[in-house]
């Protein structure tokens, strides 16, 4: 089920990012609102620095040079989370380099999940919480966290006005 779920995110994005231009990926319903940009971007940062450890490998970002190739004035680990809305403005990448990217990371997801088995999911990877996190657990947040994103992304697409909606 993680597989499939995983395996969806990509689809998903490209169906919402198809045909966009750089002014559909950075409108905003309100200033204060995330972009589509911001949003993939998001999408396989959250995933990637967060699956990542989980299976032992450094991030996609960093080892495969997609921070490079984004070129965001932030810190190299950051995710977006807690990102003010100028700092959302600051992701502005087109939609083959976001895909490229979701892509990417998903791909090391999955590579990883070949390689867990039913009793891996219960092991505990994060003793901070009450109770203790486990790996499927785990899996589980990080997919919800994604799907999630995806369906604002999807929204977000649907809001477009039409100056800037794909013809």
């Amino acid at each position: 089920m993680l597989t499939d779920g995983f395996g969806r995110l990509g689809p998903a994005v490209r169906a919402t990012l198809e045909g966009t231009d750089a002014a559909a990926l950075t409108w905003r319903p309100a200033p204060g609102a995330n972009t589509l940009a911001w949003l993939v971007w998001h999408i396989a940062r959250v995933q990637d620095a967060q699956v990542a450890p989980l299976a032992g490998v450094e991030q996609a970002w960093t080892a495969d040079g997609w921070a490079d190739r984004f070129g965001l004035p932030f810190d190299r680990d950051a995710t977006g989370y807690g990102q003010s809305a100028d700092e959302v403005a600051q992701v502005t990448a087109p939609a083959d380099l976001l895909l490229a990217y979701l892509d990417a990371a998903t791909a090391q997801t999955l590579a990883y999940l070949e390689r867990v088995d039913d009793d891996d999911l219960g092991v505990v990877v994060d003793e901070s919480w009450d109770p203790p996190v486990t790996l499927g657990v785990r899996l589980v947040s990080i997919l919800d966290d994604c799907a999630q994103h995806v369906g604002q992304a999807a929204y977000l697409r649907g809001l477009l006005p039409g100056d800037v909606a794909p013809a």
